[in-house]
């Protein structure tokens, strides 16, 4: 089966049609720049212009930077304040004209991981943290998602975690490899020390590079870089569309 994953960022937003049997994409992902600012009607008119090459008849799945509570996105931290406590899923329908099913970004991701990437088959607490813009989370248990799970908000040193360490901040302050795998090793120790992982994950577009850090972290539970690294949010979404469309 196939599906349409899409990948709501802060600063932009991705899509392709993903194949469910292989966990990967079926075609070309597409991308364009996140509209600025990110409104509701914005996001929604950009979605529907990127997919509008894609087949009508595939399940449509939305990655969103907030927790989605009952369809509804509930925070903005990267996005225009008018996404808090709008029916997000209602608007992509209407923009679209098909259903869609609406999921936060980085449990988008941790589904993927878990279906058929790194976390596929592992027992016990598996915790996926996104390094971008910001710091996404995913929970997984036994690999069930417990959703919107926002460990990039916790509080290190009193600010939050995304503030100290996401791979946003090492570009925008010019940290070497081993001043930001310090600051990470920290925000890591925090999660640990509420959830007790079995294994972390690190994604987003900087796992690519996971062999600059990851080997300097200090930390105690095992530490590996997503396997399906920036791919994993567009077919964390598809997966999660398909199986609504089936019911």
């Amino acid at each position: 089966m196939r599906a349409i994953g899409i990948d709501v960022g802060g600063s932009g937003i991705k899509a392709a049609v993903v194949d469910l049997a292989a966990g990967d994409f079926a075609g070309e992902r597409v991308r364009i720049d996140t509209p600025q600012p990110a409104t509701p009607d914005a996001v929604v008119a950009a979605v529907r212009d990127l997919i509008a090459p894609f087949p009508r008849d595939l399940p449509v799945g939305v990655g969103f930077p907030s927790p989605v509570v009952d369809g509804i996105t509930t925070t903005a931290a990267h996005v225009d304040s008018g996404w808090v406590g709008a029916p997000a899923c209602d608007l992509f329908a209407r923009g679209l004209g098909r259903p869609v099913t609406v999921l936060n970004d980085a449990d988008a991701a941790g589904v993927a991981e878990a279906r058929f990437g790194a976390a596929r088959g592992r027992a016990g607490v598996v915790i996926l943290l996104t390094l971008g813009t910001g710091i996404g989370s995913a929970l997984l248990n036994d690999g069930v998602l417990v959703p919107n799970t926002e460990l990039g908000h916790l509080q290190v040193r009193g600010r939050d975690a995304e503030h100290l360490a996401a791979s946003a901040v090492r570009e925008r302050e010019g940290l070497s490899w081993g001043e930001w795998a310090a600051r990470l090793s920290e925000v890591i120790g925090v999660v640990d020390s509420l959830f007790w992982p079995d294994l972390v994950l690190l994604g987003g577009g900087v796992s690519r590079k996971a062999d600059k850090f990851i080997p300097l972290l200090d930390v105690r539970p095992p530490v590996m870089a997503a396997s399906l690294r920036n791919r994993a949010g567009i077919v964390g979404a598809a997966a999660i569309a398909a199986g609504a469309a089936r019911g």
